[in-house]
């Protein structure tokens, strides 16, 4: 016994190492959520390095943009100081070396400045505040409104006439007017000015510009040009040039109201430190990605460009490409976890394999020792058993004693004696039967006629106990390739295992033989009997398990290694109190080899 403690805590041991999964569920569900973080982080990469790229190329559309309008300005630029001046019949210069800084396209656009003036004039909204504004606006140095004497009526800032001599702003004993001290101004310092005389002589406007203001409208008129030539549309919504001032020097479009122009450092844009700047910026319906970016001139940085893209083209491929990348990252992610359900299910089928196998290995390894146990046991305990019973039965029939009392004394304790000497004897028969050699002997039979010829021999007994054997048979003969002795055998342990587990009055046992699918036969077992617990059909086929009171229990491990043999199987189905079921599934005759 000692031996097979032993044998049975190496067992569990075995059996405990084997009973976790070889990936514990904790484990897979962290590795799937690694993975998944890195999908959905590579995903999300992606996405950004999408919308980096688009971008990118809308940048360099601007930037191919903008070398454009560089190129046609600085064409411009040339040609305004290429051409000569042509005055116009509304324009009348008061100095020939005016020709020198005022040239075609300067001089159309201070003019049209000019009549709007003139306008503003006739509409009696005109001021000095009024002047002084629309000079600092347009980088003039002078702006006046004069009457017909030629005397400043509304100026931008008093005429700068410190830089004459005295005897200079007098001419025959009186003052110069307004526009000759403008001309005296000009000749000596070289600043130039456009004058307008109004159509009906009732005066003149006067506007001056130095170097600085000249080079600020050359650029402007030569930008706007350019942008003229490069009109809209190709996405583009606006179009700024923007100086060194942060003035604006011309523009095509319409820009948003209220464009913000912090929204750049122009500071580090016109020191040349950034190529290209952007941002997207949400007006109205519009979505406008907003670039800066320097204007070069003669490879001098004069100025800043500043485009407004529309980028619904460039959402709209985000947005595909975000859904494109969403559904491959869910398709990913499923692929995943299916990846890792399926290696957690199929290692765990695997492990549930080899602890099947390591099981049937134990239990191949108790029978064997419950053999070689019983040939001990037989061997032992046989002999010394068998003159123990002859002792008794001489004891019984010539030591009778003659007192009457003692003799029945005598006879019960004689019975006792020879009844458990019996008992012994099955107990051995039991462990000889079992560890007989299980080498099966196969031939084509009848399943029903073995069944019916059990229940035949079993019918009385089960009658006298009140329990009723009812068979259906659904599918006959049912012939199979089987061992007949030890088919009937494991037959017979179950049915009276259905038996004993009836312990009312009365009770009934179901026998039905049907067929499974084309391939197998079976034969269920059913009974009204007190039914098992789950944990009881777990144990009820260990040969160290039995419920009995007496005799050692073997007969279910016994039919089971049978069916076994057979290249069955049983399924077990049963409620407590309401009755067991034992399924037994045979292979038909195509399956005859299996031995």
């Amino acid at each position: 016994m000692r031996f097979f403690r032993k044998k049975e805590l190496m067992i569990r041991r075995k059996a405990h190492n084997y009973n976790d999964p070889f990936l514990q569920p904790l484990a897979v569900a962290i590795v799937s959520a690694i993975l998944v973080a890195l999908i959905l982080f590579t995903g999300f990469l992606e996405i950004g390095r999408s919308e980096k790229n688009l971008i990118a190329f809308m940048e360099d559309q601007a930037l191919s943009t903008i070398g454009v309008l560089q190129r046609l300005t600085e064409e411009n630029l040339k040609s305004i100081i290429a051409v000569p001046e042509k005055t116009g019949s509304k324009l009348k210069n008061v100095s020939q070396d005016e020709a020198s800084y005022s040239k075609k396209w300067v001089v159309e656009a201070i003019t049209s400045l000019a009549l709007n003036l003139d306008e503003q004039w006739k509409k009696g909204k005109i001021s000095n505040d009024f002047l002084q504004k629309f000079a600092s606006d347009n980088n003039f140095i002078y702006v006046g409104l004069l009457n017909t004497q030629g005397n400043a009526v509304y100026q931008s800032r008093p005429l700068q006439t410190d830089i004459l001599e005295v005897k200079e702003l007098v001419k025959n004993g009186r003052k110069l007017t307004t526009l000759e001290l403008i001309e005296k101004i000009r000749v000596k310092q070289g600043i130039g000015f456009v004058a307008l005389r109004r159509k009906d002589n009732s005066g003149t406007v006067v506007i001056n510009l130095d170097k600085a203001g000249l080079i600020y409208w050359s650029l402007k008129v030569a930008g706007e040009k350019g942008m003229n030539k490069i009109g809209e549309g190709h996405g583009i919504i606006y179009m700024q040039i923007i100086n060194d001032q942060n003035k604006l020097l011309s523009s095509v479009g319409e820009p948003p109201q209220g464009l913000n122009n912090n929204y750049f450092n122009f500071k580090e844009i016109l020191a040349g430190n950034l190529k290209i700047a952007s941002i997207k910026i949400d007006y109205a319906e519009h979505k406008i990605l907003d670039l800066a970016a320097p204007l070069f001139v003669d490879k001098k940085i004069v100025g800043v460009v500043r485009i407004g893209l529309d980028r619904r083209s460039m959402d709209k491929s985000l947005v595909e490409n975000r859904q494109h990348i969403f559904v491959f990252m869910f398709f990913i992610v499923i692929i995943a976890l299916l990846s890792m359900w399926l290696l957690y299910h199929d290692q765990n089928r695997h492990l549930a394999g080899v602890v099947d196998m390591e099981r049937q290995l134990e239990k191949a390894e108790r029978l064997s020792s419950l053999g070689q146990l019983a040939a001990g046991v037989a061997h032992e305990i046989r002999n010394p058993l068998n003159a123990i019973s002859m002792a008794t039965q001489r004891l019984k029939r010539d030591f009778v004693p003659s007192d009457p009392q003692k003799s029945d004394d005598f006879q019960n304790l004689s019975g006792v004696i020879k009844d458990e000497i019996k008992r012994l004897d099955g107990i051995i028969e039991e462990f000889l039967t079992f560890s007989k050699s299980r080498r099966l002997d196969f031939c084509k039979f009848s399943i029903t006629e073995v069944l019916q010829k059990i229940v035949n021999l079993i019918r009385e007994e089960a009658s006298t106990r009140g329990i009723t054997i009812e068979t259906t048979w659904r599918h006959a003969p049912a012939l199979i390739s089987m061992d007949v002795n030890k088919l009937q055998q494991a037959f017979l342990n179950l049915i009276k295992n259905a038996m004993e587990s009836i312990t009312e009055a009365e009770g009934k046992v179901f026998v039905t033989v049907d067929k499974e699918g084309k391939n197998y036969i079976v034969v269920k077992i059913s009974d009204t009997g007190c039914g098992m617990t789950d944990e009881e059909i777990k144990s009820i086929f260990n040969p160290e398990y039995t419920t009995k009171e007496k005799g050692l229990g073997l007969g279910l491990s016994l039919a089971f290694e049978i069916i076994r043999g057979h290249g069955g199987d049983i399924r077990v189905n049963s409620r407590k109190d309401k009755g067991t079921t034992f399924e037994v599934i045979l292979p038909r005759e195509r399956f005859n080899e299996i031995s």
